[in-house]
């Protein structure tokens, strides 16, 4: 796929590992260009600093910090070295002893930290799915307080590479260098923030090692859009672009379906419409004329509306009392596509029913309400709730957050590499509705509309926000929204 980045899961990189030793990559030849990979980037990121701190574990993630100290001596930078005790498997045995062979000590973890103008963490590799130990985390938070920069190698200690989320203490990175391939865990939950800046070193692995293994997920970024986009024909008409009906904004909550109306307006669905509340419909046609809309006088009223569109975007702002039921009920019957956020993904968690053909939005408390589990479970493994969506509903699925999930039965899993703190406000929920509901109608398949408009909302986000992670309002990615859907399509 262009413009995506495949990402494995850990078991994944130890099977392309395996098949890279049969033609004759070592592990260890792997530890030293590891290392001296993770050297090279020091000298070339951080040319200025003397003296450089290296954390070193007691696997080959500490194996390749020991390499990596050694390479860092050899260009004239002052090394210490901070270590977890002996080194666990051969290859890191080898190189730890190498250290001491050239003369070089080892502070024991657990005790004072050295200080150092740039830490090296190299404590815990990928294989971690438990919190560190006292000492341990006693270690990644003096290495914090020193307020310099870090590189971690692979993953930042404490951080699940598996999930992205960390049971314990976590080391933030300023650079995490990942080697051979990158690790799903490293671009949602708690990675988005511990893993800093993410490049990837093959180490030279052969690409005929990836041959049988098969990406878990693909990362995708803005230029991802264009692709999925095209110009459209000089002589197309509104008629060709779908018809999106906006069923929600119960008395006091109209402003939500006033965003979700105008995004699919603004995102390229050739009609919209809206069903919900006279306060909502009076504050719609101030703010968007352009959407047809007319108050729910009784539940009955909506069927003659759903029998005209072509996608129902379907509870933003909706309320759960007895006509929101009715109204949920007409929806599912319909026989439509549907966009399903907000109170209908409540409604759906008290009746749940599979929805080929739909799209669910849920954030991670939605989410949980859906699977019957706790919030805190689905941030501990997001890619491990959005399957088990998947699998429940038989649709595709939006798991809002840091580094948005989407996935969709027999389709690989999209992580969404954009967005920012600025959109944790109000209604920005309501607006990915509307854009995703515009894409659905416009003839992209579900998966495809879920995760091309859960992108380009985040992108939105992005170029709104302009760096400010404070005030951003949901309807300030309206225009920004043109400007993410039209990047190259014309």
């Amino acid at each position: 796929m262009s413009h995506a980045l495949p990402l494995y899961r850990v078991e994944q990189v130890r099977a392309i590992e395996r098949a890279a030793a049969l033609q004759g990559l070592s592990a260890a030849t792997l530890m030293r260009r590891a290392g001296e990979s993770a050297a090279a980037l020091v000298a070339e990121r951080w040319p200025k600093v003397s003296r450089v701190g290296v954390l070193c574990g007691k696997g080959n993630n500490g194996g390749d910090g020991y390499v990596a100290a050694l390479a860092l001596l050899a260009k004239g930078f002052e090394v210490v070295v901070a270590g977890a005790g002996p080194s666990s498997t051969p290859e890191a045995s080898a190189a730890q002893q190498a250290w001491r062979d050239a003369g070089q000590g080892v502070t024991a973890l657990g005790g004072p930290l050295p200080r150092a103008e740039l830490w090296v963490d190299a404590l815990f590799g990928v294989g971690l799915s438990r919190a560190p130990d006292a000492a341990l985390a006693q270690a990644l938070a003096a290495v914090a307080e020193q307020g310099v920069p870090v590189l971690a190698l692979d993953v930042p200690s404490g951080l699940d590479a598996e999930r992205g989320s960390a049971p314990g203490a976590v080391l933030h990175a300023d650079v995490t260098l990942c080697f051979i391939a990158a690790k799903q865990g490293l671009l949602t939950a708690t990675a988005r923030d511990a893993v800093g800046e993410l490049l990837i070193d093959a180490l030279g692995v052969p690409v005929d090692a990836f041959g049988g293994v098969s990406p878990s997920a693909f990362a995708v970024a803005e230029p991802a859009l264009r692709a999925m986009l095209p110009a459209r024909s000089s002589d197309s008409h509104k008629g060709q672009h779908g018809r999106v009906l906006c069923i929600g904004g119960s008395e006091g909550m109209g402003g939500a379906l006033v965003l979700c109306a105008e995004s699919a307006a603004r995102c390229g669905a050739g009609w919209v419409e809206a069903a919900g509340s006279a306060e909502a419909i009076a504050a719609l046609r101030v703010r968007c004329p352009e959407v047809l809309g007319a108050p729910l006088t009784s539940p009955t009223d909506i069927q003659a509306r759903i029998a005209t569109a072509s996608v129902l975007a379907f509870g933003p702002g909706l309320g759960l009392g007895p006509s929101a039921r009715s109204l949920f009920d007409a929806a599912l019957a319909s026989g439509l596509p549907l966009v399903i956020d907000a109170d209908a993904l409540n409604l759906l968690a008290e009746s749940p029913s599979t929805l080929p053909q739909s799209i669910l939005t849920p954030h991670p408390g939605e989410a949980g309400r859906l699977l019957g589990i706790a919030t805190a479970e689905v941030q501990r493994d997001r890619f491990a709730a959005l399957d088990a969506l998947v699998q429940r509903f038989d649709c595709a699925v939006v798991l809002k957050g840091a580094g948005t999930l989407v996935g969709a039965p027999g389709q690989v899993t999209r992580v969404i590499q954009a967005g920012n703190a600025a959109m944790a406000s109000a209604g920005m929920g309501d607006v990915l509705t509307g854009v995703t509901a515009a894409l659905r109608a416009q003839g992209l398949p579900a998966f495809d509309a879920a995760w091309v408009g859960a992108l380009a909302h985040s992108a939105a986000g992005d170029h709104a926000a302009k760096g400010a992670a404070r005030g951003m309002l949901a309807s300030d990615l309206l225009p920004a929204l043109r400007v993410v859907l039209n990047a190259g399509a014309g």
